[in-house]
């Protein structure tokens, strides 16, 4: 497991959030002198999207993200982006913000993928911060915090081997390996099949710096090539046309990670796999967890750098629904299979006690006896911060 993966990944499926967010809202944005109060503006959209950017590229949120470290859960990754996502006005229910994960995670998930070297998911980060300044690029100061991300990823990155990549590639992979949700833009273009499980092509461009498959070259042991053997690899392949930039600026010409909703058409996603394989899905959010409380600790200190924006007055948040409608909405919080439904915002350390004798252990590791309390343990206290973020 590598342990500069989770930055990739954070800024990645954070980036895909925002491209989902902008679609539903533009698709819901009514005209400033037409909306009621309880309708979205171009004003409004702009306004989320400030205010999640901002606080996603928060400066101590970054160096909490940035330290070397491995992945955490998918239901602690989750809770920051269901924080994230309610950084502004918006607000989501329990079903929208269910299919606004889902599609982020799959969406990351293709591109790894199609990545046709492992050193290309950096690329693929820079699409994504590339497109994420385009929806600030009228506010400076939020901007200046993506550029300094991007100087980051840059210096942290830019000097890594190709093995360390090909480390990171598989530790985002193996983060993926259970998650087969089924996208109907993905089922429409045929690049996923009915039962979640994506189709990779055989034919395209090779990675940057490699030949064409169907030749193969033998050498003697002076190192001269002695003969040359032709075979059909079957697929259309063709030469990379060249590397995209590394830099802070430059052409990327990889296409992945690039915003695929700037084509407006519904997205919808539909569960698929046995019962089985959704409870292997969230098995580690229900069993105990012997990193629980690091996990806490981790998310505590992430959280921490969260500067997150409270509307302020008596202006009410405004409902986003990613939905076609409420009723299909509403179907969906009804229909969520239960032990898919992440309750991960507050944490009841009373009803974790009594559900299992292990887990209890785990809680009362919070009581920290060095530097006591007069009247509230560490550990209590970083469950009581949890609660108020």
């Amino acid at each position: 497991m590598s342990v500069r993966t989770l930055p990739l990944l954070f800024l990645n499926l954070g980036g895909e959030m925002l491209y989902i967010l902008d679609q539903r809202l533009r698709a819901q944005n009514i005209p400033g002198d037409k909306a009621r109060k309880d309708e979205w503006t171009e004003v409004d959209r702009k306004r989320v999207l400030n205010d999640i950017i901002s606080t996603m590229f928060n400066r101590k949120f970054m160096e909490e993200l940035f330290k070397p470290q491995e992945l955490y859960s998918k239901k602690a990754l989750r809770t920051i982006y269901e924080r994230l996502a309610h950084a502004s006005i918006m607000k989501l229910n329990q079903a929208s913000m269910d299919k606004l994960y889902d599609l982020m995670t799959m969406a990351f998930k293709y591109q790894v993928l199609l990545c046709p070297r492992p050193k290309d998911v950096l690329l693929v980060t820079f699409n994504h911060l590339d497109t994420i300044k385009g929806f600030i690029r009228d506010s400076p100061t939020i901007l200046q915090q993506v550029d300094e991300t991007f100087r980051q990823l840059i210096e942290i990155y830019g000097g890594l081997s190709a093995g360390e990549f090909q480390l990171i590639r598989q530790t985002l992979l193996i983060f993926f390996q259970d998650l087969h949700i089924r996208v109907s833009m993905f089922l429409k273009d045929k690049v996923q099949n009915n039962n979640g499980r994506f189709v990779l092509p055989v034919s395209g461009p090779v990675p940057c710096g490699t030949e064409l498959p169907g030749l193969i070259r033998m050498f003697n042991n002076k190192g001269e090539e002695v003969k040359r053997i032709e075979f059909k690899h079957g697929g259309n392949y063709v030469c990379a046309p060249k590397e995209g930039s590394f830099e802070l600026y430059g052409e990327r010409v990889l296409k992945l990670g690039t915003n695929m909703y700037s084509v407006n058409r519904p997205v919808e996603t539909h569960m698929s796999g046995s019962s089985k394989n959704l409870a292997s899905w969230t098995q580690e959010s229900i069993a105990p967890n012997p990193l629980a409380k690091e996990e806490l600790n981790f998310l505590a200190r992430l959280m921490g750098g969260m500067e997150i924006k409270k509307p302020s007055g008596p202006e009410p948040g405004f409902r986003l629904n990613l939905f076609t409608s409420d009723e299909e909405e509403e179907q969906a919080a009804l229909t969520r299979p239960e032990e898919l439904s992440y309750e991960v915002i507050n944490i009841q350390a009373t009803q974790d006690q009594q559900r299992n004798e292990e887990l209890a252990r785990i809680m009362g590791e919070f009581e920290i006896t060095e530097q006591p309390s007069p009247s509230i343990s560490k550990g209590d206290d970083l469950l009581a911060m949890m609660d108020e973020l």
